[in-house]
């Protein structure tokens, strides 16, 4: 969970088990300062009666008691929207249409400047291998960790000056990944960039309400060469879903990077395992004293998003931590209420009072108390995650179903570590239960 920057190390940071240990004296001494004032505050004469709990301040205590098991519901409840919500976003992010197709296909690079003398009849020999769809030579995947950016202008319209991202490839570069047109044709086979396609985002910065009005026009490319527009591109993300989709062109040209699409994996075979290593042979007939590293596009993808992964596992952990102290909270206060109405109970059941409506008058103030807690910590939630949702040009909508969900979730809790010492008490004997001092 440790982010990337930061290091943990004992025998150069001394300071901090000088920290460690300062803090569980902190926390030993404000844990023990509420039940000391408590103890110290009882008439030893009503002590020696049996009667401690007859105490002017006894309203003022109650309330404590009541806040501090508000405020551990507040913080478990405001951890469990906050991971549902951290969880639905990486989801969304994970799942979105990204314009272009990840799955079954693998990526690699080749020696640089080889290309020429081995790229052709090594994609030659992919596109023959079982189990492989279709291959491509080219340059960065759609989306990429990378960036790469064209000095790219308009004539018509020479203000403007936008970042252009760009991306190259053969002819099979856009079946590999399925990329949709819009208007106009691919590019032609060459090994030099001869046309551009553009994706509709850079066409309407360009002013072209439709995307068959900037077929035909040129585009001054690095400031000296005039490429035709042929085609028109879906937008697809280039980068994760913290970045708006970029501008972007694609020109037909040859890289260094190889884009492979497998066929489908059959459940219960190795398809792709036989077919990656084949394409690993082949490789190596070439490139013999040459490491083969591949990666999967759609593991690449995902690993955009490992930060907002590893917050999710802190806050899962987070999460059930805060629930099992806020569960032991309210245990402790059940019982101290039980114990403090243990005659009550024993005459309510004297009088006909059913193990239901004991149950109930046991349950409703605590289950009253998780309520205000869900009251208080949703709004706080609500806030929070709109705010780390900010930081995502594309972001799922905070739906109430996380609120009702995260309420319910933590009302059953409750009503569960109720449960366990209510039912006893409400089935205790009531004659037991008056003789209790």
């Amino acid at each position: 969970f440790v982010p990337p920057g930061l290091s943990f190390q004992p025998v150069h940071q001394p300071y901090i088990f000088l920290f460690l240990l300062l803090l569980a004296m902190l926390v030993s001494v404000l844990s023990g300062i509420y039940p000391a004032f408590i103890l110290s505050g009882y008439k030893p004469v009503q002590v020696l009666k049996t009667q401690s709990f007859i105490n002017s301040n006894d309203t003022r205590n109650t309330w404590v008691r009541k806040s501090l098991t508000v405020s551990q519901f507040v913080i478990a409840q405001f951890f469990v929207i906050a991971t549902l919500m951290v969880g639905k976003q990486i989801n969304y992010s994970l799942n979105a249409d990204l314009g272009f197709n990840k799955d079954g296909i693998i990526t690699f690079e080749l020696p640089r400047d080889t290309v020429s003398t081995h790229g052709k009849q090594l994609l030659s020999a992919i596109n023959t291998i079982p189990g492989v769809e279709t291959a491509s030579i080219g340059f960065l995947s759609p989306a990429d960790k990378g960036v790469s950016f064209a000095n790219v202008s308009y004539a018509a319209k020479p203000d403007i000056k936008a970042q252009i991202q760009i991306r190259w490839g053969d002819t099979n570069y856009l079946k590999v990944y399925k990329l949709k047109m819009l208007a106009g044709r691919n590019v032609a086979a060459s090994d030099t960039m001869k046309d551009l396609l553009i994706n509709d985002n850079y066409a309407k910065i360009l002013g072209f309400r439709k995307s068959e009005d900037a077929i035909g026009k040129y585009l001054t490319f690095n400031g000296n060469k005039n490429m035709p527009i042929v085609g028109v591109l879906q937008d697809f993300h280039d980068q994760s879903t913290h970045a708006p989709i970029s501008p972007m062109v694609f020109t037909g040209s040859l890289g260094d990077e190889f884009h492979v699409r497998l066929q489908p994996n059959t459940a219960g075979t190795d398809n792709w395992k036989n077919a990656i290593s084949k394409i690993q042979k082949a490789f190596h007939q070439l490139y013999p004293d040459e490491d083969f590293n591949y990666q999967f596009v759609d593991e690449m993808v995902a690993d955009f998003y490992t930060s907002e992964q590893h917050t999710a596992s802190l806050l899962s952990w987070a999460t059930a931590l805060s629930i099992l102290i806020s569960c032991l909270g309210l245990l402790g206060l059940v019982m101290y209420t039980i114990n403090t109405r243990t005659k009550e109970i024993g005459i309510r059941k004297i009088l006909g009072a059913s193990v239901s409506n004991i149950i109930s008058i046991l349950s409703k103030d605590f289950i009253k108390l998780v309520l205000i807690a869900f009251i208080i910590a949703a709004p706080i939630a609500w806030w929070v995650g709109y705010k780390w949702l900010e930081d995502f040009a594309y972001r799922t909508k905070i739906s109430w179903w996380i609120f009702i969900l995260s309420g319910a979730g933590m009302l059953l809790l409750a009503l569960i570590t109720l449960s366990v010492q209510t039912i006893k008490a409400a089935m205790a004997n009531p004659v037991k239960s008056l003789r209790t001092e």
